[in-house]
């Protein structure tokens, strides 16, 4: 397997035309830079009116330990303005101070403004009054825009605070997948500005072919495994299945085409623009129709072939999931959510926007913060270098995307230095070990062939290994582990490699270069019944340079933590969330009696554990009495729907055939006892909780577990919580993963009642000294 890394780029090649004022920010066709070094963002989605105000802050630590460096949000009109003049900036919808929390955490934003904005909401966003008005949405109908400016003018009143040149605001999306309008956005870009709302970017999507002015907005990418959007009896779509594979095709013709009227056509104009998305999806969102689960796996497969495809700008949909607010009304399925009510073709729950995001709605992370973490924490620590190098591919790669025994794989480089991404992973069509890999690289004049004898590549490998790598004068030729971070020891750089699961790490040396191992002094940092490899130490010499190296075996590269920046980096190991406060303090929640937390100490060449000061009172798990109070009844194969795509059952259908249960929770005791949430096994269709006789969360099932944050729920102490579970026939026409499917014909011939845990995580801080 070969390919010609030597650098194919013209130097002078001129940069692209948008330039949103001074800013210590550009671009060039392949990089953005910072004060003229190349860097790759990392932006992820939090919407700050789908989440309680004082949740916000935790939220952002974990985006930010995750190695978020941008947050991107959207601006839905119809949360601030349901009645036309009603403007609330009120609580969870102080956007002002959402932007401010995120500067106080050294965090960057981008402003999704719309006003159309889609994200699943009712109207794509737009108020009813504004849905409902007799103009022609989204165009430069005078009548349109007369309507829109005033929300601007209010919108910029609180933003343009922070629209300075150092200021937090990176860039100002304009609209949503809008493919025929490019005078419009260019106009939405007049307005923002006109209305204080200036940024280094502004930008748009592109997917769907869309007809966009490049000399207004830079463009940007997504890219899903999996959606919601396709019928329920669709197989897995090409769309989904080519973000599984390398490539320079950045469009999607999937995304948003469920709402498109127009088929879906190649641009025109060439983009001038490095490839950059802000939508790869960082989960699924349920409709009832269809319900994909993607693992944590497919999450991190799909960006790490963007990285390996030559993004420049790596962003997410969603990072953080959130829950819907309530609309005030009482029909279940017409809340402010996306719904076949409103006119769309799909039903989404009315509350449930956890989108198996990396931190679900509860605050809960998934599997995929620990595989993105260690993505993100590469682009920080060789982002400079990953800037200059351009993205190769083999010839002779894959042939289309039936193809699953040819090796995925590419090649980042500048003509002196490379990484080799290889990614062999993809859903419901499993990949077999890939026998026999060898890699030959060209670089200048130097070729390079490795490893030195064949390794097979497992299923489920993602991997990106350098090639003739140069710290401090320390020349790697090549090694079959990833690079993590790097890390100071005063003058000394510690390089930090990742060990893959079943690849042995093999490794070469410049010529000149000594390995001495340290020894034991590392210690093991492996835990669990699969920790039988040990984090390896070396110290790498030349006549007159030096750098430590850290092997971490595979099993404790899944839960390594690289926390802060450049020199003040640390890398932490532990199973449960960590972060440093502003003050530089390392702080972690944990629902262990006491944290089994390491920083490694580069001065020692060893992790050692961390000292633990409990902010809250001790963590706990438990198991509810949870009572029948009325059996389900009999449901019927289908509730309908338009086209043959299923709509989610009425409040009516729910209470005439779903079982209602009690839920005896203990209440909290007062203060510092420590975050409470339900985790709730249930088998079934759709699972509501009640406070009284109102419905305040929901859920469509699709296998995983219920977590809930029970103090976002209102649960006062004379509250009695209740649990309606509408059971699912077994002949439904819905799409299901196939181990939920399987599960829900057991159920449906066992009847198992659920199963309810309050799981409490208490909070605590490095101790002192």
């Amino acid at each position: 397997m070969t390919i010609d890394g030597r650098s194919t780029r013209d130097p002078e090649t001129p940069g692209p035309p948008v330039d949103g004022g001074p800013s210590r920010y550009r671009l060039t066709p392949w990089s953005v830079e910072l004060d003229g070094v190349p860097m790759i963002p990392v932006s992820g989605e939090m919407h700050y009116s789908r989440v309680p105000r004082d949740q916000w802050r935790d939220r952002l630590n974990l985006m930010k330990a995750g190695g978020i460096t941008v947050v991107a949000t959207y601006v839905f009109w119809i949360h601030h303005e349901p009645q036309r003049g009603a403007v609330s900036f009120d609580g969870r919808l102080d956007i002002a101070a959402f932007i401010a929390l995120c500067a106080e955490l050294g965090l960057a934003v981008v402003v999704r403004i719309g006003p159309w904005c889609h994200g699943e909401v009712r109207n794509g966003g737009f108020p009813d009054w504004v849905q409902d008005a007799p103009v022609r949405h989204r165009t430069d109908d005078p009548a349109y825009l007369a309507m829109i400016e005033p929300w601007l003018r209010r919108l910029g009143h609180r933003i343009a605070p922070f629209c300075r040149p150092e200021g937090p605001v990176l860039a100002v999306q304009l609209e949503n997948e809008l493919y025929d309008q490019p005078g419009h956005i260019s106009t939405l870009r007049r307005l923002a500005v006109d209305c204080g709302m200036t940024a280094p970017f502004y930008t748009a999507t592109a997917w769907g072919g869309a007809d966009l002015p490049f000399e207004d907005v830079v463009p940007l990418f997504g890219g899903y495994g999996d959606g919601f959007w396709v019928d329920a009896d669709e197989p897995w779509d090409p769309s989904f299945r080519a973000h599984f594979f390398f490539s320079h095709e950045w469009d999607d013709p999937g995304i948003g085409a469920d709402l498109r009227s127009a088929p879906h056509r190649e641009s025109s104009l060439r983009n001038p623009y490095p490839p950059a998305t802000c939508e790869l999806g960082g989960g699924m969102a349920t409709a009832y129709h269809r319900r994909p689960r993607p693992s944590g796996l497919d999450i991190a497969a799909v960006a790490h072939n963007k990285i390996g495809s030559g993004s420049a700008w790596q962003g997410y949909y969603m990072y953080t999931g959130g829950t819907n607010p309530s609309s005030g009304d009482h029909s279940y399925t017409t809340g402010l959510q996306e719904s076949q009510d409103t006119g769309y073709p799909n039903d989404l729950p009315r509350y449930d926007y956890d989108f198996h995001a990396p931190i679900g709605s509860s605050g809960r992370l998934s599997a995929s913060h620990n595989l993105l973490r260690r993505q993100h924490a590469f682009l920080d620590a060789f982002g400079s270098s990953l800037g200059t190098m351009e993205s190769r591919l083999p010839p002779g790669g894959p042939d289309g995307v039936d193809d699953s025994t040819t090796l995925r794989w590419a090649v980042r480089s500048n003509g002196d230095s490379a990484f080799v991404f290889v990614t062999w992973h993809q859903p419901y069509l499993p990949l077999d070990t890939y026998e026999d890999a060898r890699f030959d690289v060209t670089l200048s004049d130097r070729r390079t062939v490795f490893p030195a004898g064949p390794v097979a590549i497992p299923s489920g490998t993602l991997a990106h290994w350098p090639v003739h790598l140069v710290l401090d004068g320390v020349g790697l030729e090549w090694a079959t582990a990833s690079p993590l971070t790097t890390l100071r020891d005063g003058t000394t750089t510690v390089l930090v490699l990742t060990a893959e699961h079943g690849i042995p790490l093999t490794w070469k040396w410049a010529d000149d270069v000594t390995v001495t191992p340290y020894g034991d002094v590392a210690g093991d940092a492996s835990t669990g019944p699969e920790a039988v490899a040990r984090v390896q130490v070396y110290r790498c010499s030349t006549p007159t340079a030096h750098i430590d190296v850290v092997v971490l075996p595979a099993t404790d590269a899944d839960r390594a933590w690289v926390l802060g920046a450049g020199p003040q980096r640390h890398l932490v190991l532990s199973e449960h969330p960590v972060w440093l406060e502003v003050d530089g303090v390392l702080n972690g929640r944990t629902t262990a009696a006491v944290p089994d937390t390491r920083r490694y100490e580069p001065s020692a060449h060893a992790f050692v554990s961390v000292r633990p000061r409990a902010l809250d009172s001790p963590a706990d798990l438990r198991h509810l009495a949870v009572t029948l109070q009325r059996p389900a009844g009999e449901v019927p194969t289908t509730y309908g729907g338009p086209a043959g795509r299923g709509s989610a059952p009425t409040q009516d259908d729910i209470r005439t055939s779903a079982a209602a249960y009690r839920i005896d929770v203990p209440h909290a005791s007062g203060p510092g006892t420590g975050r409470r949430e339900l985790k709730i096994d249930w088998v079934g269709d759709i699972a509501q909780l009640t406070v009284g006789t109102t419905v305040v969360a929901d859920r469509f099932w699709d296998g995983s577990p219920w977590i809930v944050d029970l103090e976002a729920l209102g649960v006062g102490p004379e509250a009695a919580l209740g649990l309606n579970l509408l059971p699912l026939h077994p002949d439904h026409a819905i799409q299901l993963p196939a181990e939920a499917r399987a599960a829900s014909l057991r159920s449906h011939q066992q009847q198992n009642p659920p199963s309810v845990a309050l799981v409490t995580w208490h909070r605590w801080t490095e101790h002192p000294g």
